[in-house]
């Protein structure tokens, strides 16, 4: 495919990149930040979140949601200012990651499961479903590192990416949210899939870091379309005016990412100076689904 373009640069390590209300919506990991980009390329921040921000979402009357990583949270901002939703810490084995709201204000927040990051033993991760009305309960686990998610158009199904099983996992969505009858969707061998965005024809688009690259996948596994980036890609959404912009957030190398994997480091960006950015390429099929 074509080279991708630099949308937003000099940044730290963009995460959960999503488009609403014709602009680019996304937490800066390493800045606490969360911000949105417009048609124009301003970038305004909207929040701070000092236990680090990743998931966002909306519900329907327009509140963001933002987790709150480290803390174990999920906050909402609305006209009134920054209140909590829920204190997840007694159901997240650790952190809290990324998130998918649909379109009635259900919010499914994945969790690490342990510290990868100081190279803790593997232990499995779960998704955790916040209600608009009722308690946040577990609705799934035993994952291999729950990642990058998201729902399909018609709300009957919920796929997300373990990064350490190298897979695609989905699941049916019941009446009153719960995950049941679970599959693997797609094997990535190799992958260590991340982010993940749906598109219309039903395949999904992935991040691969440990790839520098994200790949365009069918049920089953087979990959049509492939991008590659500069450095690592961590997260992808399908957006713009028309949903038909493919944005990739990429980063520099996560050394225990790469060091999970039994893979070397990349020799030219192993250091946390090496910034942030989001990269566009326009692609056929648009966006669907949720978020």
């Amino acid at each position: 495919m074509p080279d991708t373009t630099v949308v937003i640069d000099r940044l730290g390590f963009p995460e959960d990149l999503r488009w609403k209300d014709d602009a680019l919506w996304f937490s800066d990991m390493d800045n606490k930040t969360v911000l949105r980009a417009d048609l124009r390329g301003e970038v305004k921040p909207i929040l701070t979140v000092d236990a680090i921000p990743s998931g966002l979402g909306w519900l329907p009357d327009g509140s963001l949601l933002v987790v709150s990583m480290s803390d174990r949270r999920l906050l909402r901002l609305d006209d009134l200012g920054v209140t909590e939703v829920a204190d997840l810490s007694g159901l997240a084995s650790f952190r809290c990651n990324d998130m998918v709201v649909d379109d009635i204000g259900r919010a499914y927040i994945g969790t690490f499961g342990f510290d990868f990051e100081a190279l803790q033993p593997y232990s499995p991760g779960e998704i955790i479903l916040v209600p608009p009305r009722g308690m946040a309960r577990v609705v799934a686990d035993g994952l291999a590192f729950p990642n990058g998610l998201a729902i399909t158009p018609d709300r009957r199904t919920l796929i997300v990416s373990e990064s350490l099983g190298e897979c695609l996992t989905a699941f049916e969505i019941t009446a009153d949210g719960n995950l049941v009858n679970r599959r693997v969707w797609a094997h990535l061998a190799g992958m260590t899939p991340d982010g993940i965005s749906l598109d219309a024809e039903g395949a999904i688009w992935v991040a691969s870091p440990v790839s520098a690259a994200v790949f365009r996948v069918h049920e089953g596994g087979e990959i049509t379309d492939k991008v590659a980036v500069s450095t690592q890609a961590y997260t992808c959404r399908l957006g713009g005016p028309d949903w038909r912009t493919l944005y990739i957030a990429t980063s520099y190398p996560l050394p225990s990412l790469f060091a999970l994997r039994s893979l070397p480091i990349p020799s030219t960006q192993q250091s946390r100076g090496v910034k942030g950015r989001i990269v566009a390429i326009d692609v056929k099929i648009p966006g669907a689904g949720f978020p």
